[in-house]
């Protein structure tokens, strides 16, 4: 069955190729211009995967993310043209899955909605579904689901993106080695990385920081080591 997502995007250049792209991964895509409308149609309609734009007319993403989120969990994937805009939505802790900073690469967002879709059908499942070696990660304080996509610090949910997970996952799963930005970039984006820089790097890991930080104010296992990159330290 195919699945169905739902774009939403005052670019029109954004949402016509993009759902051409998406329709020819095999998705149902409908399309949306403003944020009110596509709040209304999420709501009604259900979607696997929502793809928003945060700057939008009516309503912008961030504020329909905040309504979404009062009866749904559905997987938003944002899109974004400034880190800023990303350290806002941090700020204001509202759950966006994962987000992507314009100009992005179409095989990046059509793995991330893979990662996306079957991360929920897991989760979702009524049984409980035994995690094996091969699907875990356990490193001192941190585990890391590798199916779900989902950690834990000390036993506590740390609510990560996909694009932060697969950072954290590349440093904990090789634990005191020196990963540089070059390395961590292949890690998070796979070869297909022409639109991310080193500065991308340091701003995810500032906002994974801040997040294990808030489960444990004396968090420091991420280490950046200076003119190396970074490494995780038990």
């Amino acid at each position: 069955m195919k699945k169905n997502i739902f774009l939403i995007d005052d670019d029109k250049n954004i949402l016509t190729s993009v759902s051409i792209l998406l329709e020819t991964e095999g998705f149902n895509v409908k399309t949306f211009s403003d944020g009110e409308s596509g709040l209304e149609a999420i709501l009604k309609n259900n979607p696997d995967v929502a793809i928003v734009d945060i700057k939008m007319p009516r309503l912008d993403g961030i504020e329909l993310l905040k309504e979404l989120r009062k009866t749904s969990q559905l997987p938003v994937i944002f899109l974004t043209s400034k880190d800023t805009e990303i350290d806002e939505l941090l700020g204001l802790k509202i759950g966006a899955d994962d987000y992507i900073t314009k100009p992005f690469s179409q095989k990046i967002l059509v793995e991330r909605i893979r990662i996306l879709i079957k991360r929920s059908k897991l989760i979702n499942k009524k049984e409980v579904k035994k995690i094996d070696n091969k699907n875990s990660i356990k490193i001192g304080n941190i585990s890391l689901d590798t199916e779900k996509y989902m950690c834990k610090w000390k036993n506590k949910t740390v609510n990560l993106t996909v694009t932060e997970f697969l950072l954290v996952k590349s440093l904990a799963e090789n634990a005191g080695v020196v990963k540089s930005r070059d390395q961590l970039i292949i890690s998070a984006f796979g070869e297909d990385k022409e639109n991310i820089d080193d500065r991308a790097i340091d701003h995810h890991f500032k906002r994974i920081r801040k997040k294990f930080k808030s489960k444990d104010n004396n968090f420091n296992s991420i280490v950046t080591v200076y003119g190396g990159g970074y490494k995780f330290s038990e």
